[in-house]
């Protein structure tokens, strides 16, 4: 896979190292998300202090050790996955030996995969034995799977929900788009065991998400700002809660998210299971792992120094305002002779996203544009159109750059 860049910017730019990845809280336009009509977003929950001899027992071990695991060495090092971490169960290496229910196994049948991910083959026996952990491994590698089958199971061991009850499984993510994609497996594979969720992301209607919320819902899918939104006003709670996973967790801490995060955790019993998973693994991510699990177990896939997909060939072009155009169109005609290639353009601001795609629709090109002040239909469009080939040109500012993932 080929990825080329193209900066315009001055040589400052580099020479001071960039703009910071991390850091810089919740403040300001680009260091996450604006402050609230009442300040910071969260300040009115408070820390709760649990009495851990009063909260009722839960489950949430249910491996049991299929008698076809074996050449776990060799499976591991063929598939380049390495583990840290004490106690870990060997990987899966067929789907029949994760045990899982048979409506979960009549819809993986459905889809006709033959085996599972590496990720899915360390992931869910660790899962399912109730263990804390890390997960690193490129963007398209069967995360989600990797967490949501065995929170089915999980939720399955638990008692019903009552009244006023919140979810068993939360899942936070950084984007309504991956938000939105988790939300489409949990139904899928949910369906058939009567299980509920909810998508809970800025940018759409309050009151459709509320109400799902009253009803009861196993598994909420949340984007950190909304869901801050709905504990603030009682909307829903996490006492019920046993089941946590951070996912893209170096994306949320990228987007300033972590004093939301943080907010949110401390809402949640603390001897539940958490699920971590990340593109890299920069210091920030780990202090957060660190906070937030108990004795972890590691699962890498790849090189930890990956930061989405290693499989491609990055080139930069540096050059001033003034050549970027010319040097776009140049590079596009050159992918975009051939018929099946698709090409996403990123942009800083809504604005030159706005106008790029209109001078390029002038000029003929098949392209369309996204970004946060489009209404959501409008995204949900634009993607389509994009992976089905009906606009292989899609320009977005940054709002979409992990969210992509399901387009191809």
């Amino acid at each position: 896979m080929l990825s080329h860049l193209i900066l315009g910017c001055s040589p400052e730019y580099f020479r001071y190292g960039g703009a910071p990845r991390f850091g810089g809280g919740g403040g300001g336009s680009r260091g996450g998300p604006p402050q609230g009509k009442f300040g910071n977003p969260g300040e009115r929950l408070r820390k709760k202090h649990w009495n851990m001899d009063e909260l009722p027992k839960f489950e949430k071990n249910f491996y049991q050790e299929h008698p076809d695991v074996t050449q776990v060495e060799n499976y591991l090092r063929s598939k380049d996955v390495t583990v840290k971490g004490r106690d870990c169960p060997k990987p899966m290496m067929k789907f029949h030996e994760a045990n899982f229910p048979n409506y979960v196994m009549d819809v993986i049948a459905k889809q006709g995969w033959a085996e599972p991910t590496p990720i899915q083959a360390q992931g869910w026996p660790l899962a399912l034995s109730g263990k804390d952990m890390v997960g690193i491994a490129q963007t398209g590698s069967g995360k989600t799977l990797a967490y949501l089958l065995p929170a089915i199971v999980h939720i399955q061991h638990q008692p019903f929900l009552e009244h006023g009850d919140g979810p068993i499984c939360l899942v936070l993510a950084p984007t309504r788009e991956l938000a939105q994609q988790v939300q489409q497996v949990a139904a899928e594979y949910g369906r058939a065991s009567r299980l509920k969720s909810v998508c809970v992301y800025g940018g759409a209607p309050k009151g459709p998400q509320i109400r799902d919320l009253e009803r009861g819902v196993e598994i909420c899918i949340a984007t950190p700002g909304r869901l801050i939104d709905f504990l603030e006003a009682g909307k829903t709670n996490l006492r019920r809660c046993t089941y946590l996973v951070l996912d893209e967790a170096d994306r949320m801490l990228d987007m300033g998210f972590e004093p939301q995060i943080r907010k949110i955790v401390d809402q949640i019993r603390p001897d539940r299971q958490t699920l971590m998973w990340s593109a890299t693994w920069p210091k920030e991510v780990r202090q957060l792992a660190e906070d937030f699990l108990k004795q972890s177990v590691q699962i890498n896939v790849g090189a930890l120094q990956l930061s989405a997909n290693h499989n491609i060939l990055q080139i930069v072009d540096v050059c001033n305002d003034g050549e970027k155009d010319d040097k776009l169109l140049r590079l596009l005609e050159e992918i975009m002779s051939e018929k099946e290639n698709k090409t996403i353009i990123f942009t800083e601001t809504k604005r030159r996203c706005d106008e790029l795609t209109r001078r390029m629709r002038r000029d003929g090109w098949p392209a369309m544009g996204i970004h946060g002040d489009k209404s959501q239909q409008e995204r949900d469009w634009v993607l389509n159109e994009f992976k089905y080939g009906k606009a292989p040109i899609l320009i977005a500012t940054d709002v979409a750059s992990r969210g992509l993932v399901f387009l191809t």
